[in-house]
């Protein structure tokens, strides 16, 4: 199987993880939200598959193109 890296577009924190490891996803859930000049910015599941790996803890800062989780598709 393949793994793809989800990534963050913004600059930011990290206002809510929305997912959990070995939750199965859909293209297009929402996995985490990043705040961002007070506006919430999804990061998305590019593909379905399989969540194995979550980078990032709420609260914690993130910059534009971390790696915020990784699925298994």
């Amino acid at each position: 199987m393949a793994r793809l890296e989800a990534k963050s577009e913004v600059s930011g924190f990290v206002w809510k993880v929305e997912t959990e490891l070995g939750k199965r996803v859909a293209k297009g859930d929402t996995l985490i939200l990043i705040e961002s000049m007070k506006m919430e910015i999804p990061v998305v599941a590019e593909a379905d598959g399989v969540v194995v790996k979550i980078s990032v803890e709420e609260g914690a800062a993130v910059n534009e193109g971390n790696t915020v989780a990784v699925l298994e598709i």
